[in-house]
């Protein structure tokens, strides 16, 4: 008997695909790929959708929100539903029930109907959280962050591509005939039926643990069952961690929704060049937050908790700086360039705070992840309420985001992460300060 099939893998090697470990971790970024093609699908068909529904600005603003807010609750749910149902089940019910709004959002027909359907399709960013989770749980600490920014990384990456594909989606219905009114419905239609197939794949072919299905195995105290919430948030790392990850992520998927529209209107250009250049931010997520995590990884061998701490910090301020150049931009070439600067910092505070996560309460690692993660989407939400103003330009509303990025990663550099940590494998105390 192998004896180590049954444990969290000590390396990551993405070419393997045999052993459950290996196969959870491509299926579950796989799956969250492809939860990205429903969560932002409608970003950028935003202008034909804009131009259908009559919508203006401050509409368009809440729809941005809306696609952030409801994000906020549904994480904190799956997180505390992972460690007591377990990531198999709690994500196929996701994408079941996350498919439906994806697939009937074409029956709105005016601003309201459209509102409340958007707030619908933001529960879907909630996979995120089981990707972690569920990546968290087949990988030992030496790899965790690691592998965590990978799954992850490779997973935001449809945050990207969708920013191109559904506008070319869009695009192909119309050279059918029908008219671009029609043509953005039946193109949310793709990404609901792709979800609908990942949630026969996850429940077919993961599992919750390397040792198998929670129903199947007897629980330990690791999987967090007896942890409160309120004990499990009751440490000012998770709260500086949610900050954190409000000032990247939550910068990410705002950017993700207004992005097609920026170069749209900034730079007159068609829907399809426009998500062209959208794409580019998204497509950072194939190398840049893997390496953060891999980065924080080696940090954190030499230099425990507190180290990861710093490195988080300073990509924050560096992110930071470049969002603040960006607004600055004059020109397109300018912008990119800038984008891809701040993208790079921003993706790698991503990876960098999902390799501290999975340390800070071992006992409650969905429940953290829950919490760090609608910090994400909290961020995105108030960040959002700039971009619906009359008064504020995006290019305004740029600068005063990276303003306050900068400031928090300052801030950051105070925070300690350096407590004492508990290791799964070993159940030994690593003092890390």
């Amino acid at each position: 008997m192998n004896l180590s099939a049954n444990k969290p893998l000590e390396s990551l090697n993405i070419f393997r695909f045999s052993g459950v470990q290996m196969r959870t971790f491509h299926i579950t970024w796989l799956t969250f790929f492809v939860c990205f093609f429903g969560w932002f699908g409608l970003a950028p068909l935003m202008p034909a959708i804009r131009a259908d529904l009559g919508l203006t600005k401050p509409q368009v603003g809440n729809i941005i929100i809306a696609a952030v807010s409801a994000t906020i609750f549904a994480r904190l749910i799956v997180g505390k539903l992972c460690d007591t149902w377990g990531p198999r089940k709690t994500y196929t019910a996701l994408l079941v029930l996350g498919s439906l709004p994806v697939m009937l959002v074409g029956l709105a027909h005016d601003y309201t109907t459209f509102l409340l359907f958007r707030l619908a399709i933001g529960t879907i960013g909630a996979s995120f959280v089981i990707t972690q989770f569920h990546t968290s749980m087949m990988f030992a600490p030496n790899v965790k962050g690691t592998a965590n920014a990978v799954a992850g990384g490779w997973g935001n990456l449809g945050g990207g591509i969708t920013q191109l594909a559904m506008p070319l989606i869009m695009a192909a219905i119309v050279g059918f005939g029908y008219t671009k009114p029609e043509a953005w419905r039946l193109a949310m239609i793709f990404p609901g039926v792709l979800m609908l197939i990942m949630a026969f794949v996850y429940y077919r072919f993961t599992k919750d643990t390397p040792n198998g299905n929670y129903d199947e195995i007897q629980r330990s105290v690791q999987t967090g069952e007896k942890v409160s919430f309120g004990k499990a948030v009751g440490d000012i790392r998770v709260w500086a961690l949610a900050l954190a990850y409000g000032c990247c992520f939550g910068l990410e998927i705002t950017f993700d929704g207004v992005a097609a529209l920026y170069f749209f209107d900034n730079f007159k250009m068609a829907e399809t060049e426009a998500g062209f250049w959208a794409m580019l931010f998204g497509g950072m997520n194939i190398f840049a937050r893997a390496l953060g995590g891999i980065v924080a990884d080696k940090v954190g061998t030499k230099y425990g908790m507190r180290g990861k701490g710093i490195l988080l910090a300073s990509m924050l301020l560096l992110e930071g700086a470049g969002v603040m150049l960006f607004a600055l931009s004059g020109n397109l070439p300018m912008a990119i360039i800038t984008m891809i600067t701040f993208a790079l910092f921003l993706k790698m505070s991503n990876g960098a705070t999902y390799a501290i996560v999975p340390f800070v309460n071992t006992k409650a690692v969905g429940t953290v992840s829950g919490v760090v993660g609608a910090g994400g989407n909290l961020g995105g939400m108030l960040m959002g309420f700039l971009f619906k103003s009359q008064s504020i330009s995006y290019n305004q509303a740029f600068l005063y985001i990276g303003c306050l990025v900068a400031v928090f990663g300052l801030v950051l550099f105070l925070v300690n992460f350096g407590k004492s940590v508990v290791v799964e494998s070993t159940e030994e105390e690593l003092q890390t300060a």
